[in-house]
């Protein structure tokens, strides 16, 4: 499944890092991009959407409703 966030608080390299290593610690093998400028991220994964949105949330990011 394809999955679209719009996350909030991202302001570096090292919180793209954050963001992709907690959606790969809920899914080893999802593919993660990001696009800080427009604050969004693309996750391809067979996990549930709740599952990777509790990730990005956890590490201390704001997912827009």
């Amino acid at each position: 499944m394809q999955y679209q966030f719009e996350v909030h608080g991202m302001t570096c390299g090292h919180c793209e890092r954050a963001v992709t290593e907690a959606l790969q610690t809920v899914d080893p093998q999802a593919s993660v991009r990001i696009d800080r400028a427009q604050n969004l991220v693309e996750v391809e994964s067979e996990q549930p959407r709740e599952a990777l949105a509790a990730a990005i949330t956890e590490e201390g990011y704001r997912i827009a409703a």
